[in-house]
């Protein structure tokens, strides 16, 4: 993919992207993998030469932060020529990749990429249950179900806990994902992720999941897929997203807040004519305070941060943080708008929070300009562009790095809100969205205080 610097993409992998990639590698059986061919070795030494000069040419550290890039060349590439399958040829390019420890450096087999270069015609992973869910004391718990899903109306309620998708037993899935990423900030989102993925499939196919409900009691529900809320949108060699925004007016009290929601920084013709409406109606009407709720939001397209943020900063010349290229870096400038909203703004993050949700959020809280509440972001903020390997594989790599207006680097780390707060299963089961509450009585508290 051909990136225009003034115009950088950042690539999610985060919540949009790596539930398909789950979905379509979970399923697959085991079977006695064969020895390659000489011609398919050489491709697989190809792809090694390619992955590590991409990244000895275009890292954005020409350092790669102290490590001696060209003796983990010498040192795998033995390994690499004695590989005999593809899984192990994979596992060596894996690990070199591994070695820089860094997010959105990933080897993407074919099978998978063939799914990310081209849509799947059979929409198999379109299918959606309608529960939304996130992770807490390690157990799934459902914090949102859409209405009018199938999981509506088979009766699901927030609160309940997943403790079965088809086959597999969650008990028996996520130990192990939680021990492998115990000190990564990406901790949440790959159990979030490991169970997401598991209630994808095709449209129209039957779902079998077990739940405990509000009183531990088991429950089986069936539930059809249906396609996924949101417009259908593809970007490069992303896989198709679905691309929702939700505006809504909140009365509380004697308090008006305005609410935008939205899962992606993407889709420009669709998401930024609906913010710009809905700020455009809160000046007009004088809410009293705005909370932007990008929990689950994977990120995109840093200049809609850049837009959207114009809506609440006056001054020109201020910035949402600095990409730094190997030789080069991109200001990302706030576009101040001709009408300010000048009232108390939230925003609203979790661990899946990711990319350019991070800038976003981070950018307003070093600006001074947003009170964040929530638990700390993905940490995962690195832009990144996809490219074919000769084995056929996609190599992900980040070719650039960022750091907030304050200095902080993001990545690994991640937006720490100034109000931390965590959902329980017993607010999830009477309705209750605790971050969301509180950030309202923050804006209640703030308008009584004036």
């Amino acid at each position: 993919m051909i990136v225009n610097r003034r115009f950088i993409i950042i690539l999610l992998m985060i919540c949009l992207v790596i539930p398909a990639v789950f979905a379509a590698c979970s399923g697959s059986g085991e079977s006695e993998e064969p020895v390659l061919m000489e011609a398919q070795r050489q491709t697989n030494l190809e792809s090694f030469a390619k992955i590590w000069t991409t990244i000895r040419d275009k890292h954005y550290d020409p350092e790669f932060g102290g490590l001696d890039w060209q003796a983990v060349h010498d040192e795998l590439l033995p390994k690499m020529e004695k590989a005999q399958k593809m899984s192990e040829a994979r596992a060596i390019m894996k690990e070199l990749i591994a070695r820089l420890k860094l997010s959105h450096f990933n080897l993407i087999p074919v099978e998978v990429y063939e799914k990310i270069g081209q849509p799947d015609e059979k929409g198999s992973f379109d299918g959606v249950t309608g529960i939304d869910l996130r992770i807490y004391d390690g157990k799934p718990l459902v914090t949102s179900v859409q209405e009018g899903s199938p999981a509506q109306m088979a009766g699901v309620k927030t609160g309940w806990e997943i403790v079965q998708i088809g086959k597999t037993e969650i008990a028996s899935l996520l130990p192990a994902i939680a021990k492998e990423f115990e000190n990564s900030s990406l901790k949440e989102y790959y159990l979030c992720t490991a169970v997401k993925a598991r209630l994808l499939g095709k449209i129209g196919d039957s779902l079998t999941v077990r739940f405990l409900d509000g009183d531990n009691k088991t429950l089986r529900k069936d539930i059809t897929l249906v396609e996924q809320q949101g417009n259908k949108f593809k970007l490069g060699h992303l896989p198709p997203m679905y691309i929702w925004i939700k505006t809504d007016t909140i009365k509380r009290e004697n308090d008006t807040i305005g609410y935008i929601a939205f899962n992606g920084f993407l889709d420009i013709p669709r998401v930024m004519p609906a913010f710009n409406k809905a700020m455009k109606s809160f000046i007009d009407t004088g809410v009293d305070g705005i909370i932007i709720d990008i929990r689950g939001n994977g990120g995109g397209l840093p200049m809609m941060a850049m837009g959207m943020a114009g809506w609440f900063i006056e001054e020109k010349g201020r910035r949402l943080g600095t990409m730094y290229l190997r030789d080069n870096e991109m200001k990302m400038a706030v576009l101040p708008r001709p009408e300010i909203y000048p009232g108390p703004v939230a925003v609203l993050i979790d661990g899946l929070s990711a990319s350019c949700s991070e800038i976003f959020a981070g950018g307003l809280k070093d600006l001074g300009r947003a009170r964040i509440f929530g638990s700390t972001t993905a940490g995962a903020v690195l832009p990144s562009t996809i490219e074919m390997l000769p084995n056929q594989d996609g190599f992900q790599y980040a070719f650039a790095n960022y750091r907030s207006e304050k200095g902080d680097v993001l990545e690994g780390v991640g937006v720490i809100p100034d109000v931390e707060v965590y959902q329980t299963r017993e607010a999830l089961l009477q309705g209750k969205d605790r971050v969301l509450e509180t950030a309202l009585q923050w804006i209640g508290e703030t308008k009584k205080s004036k």
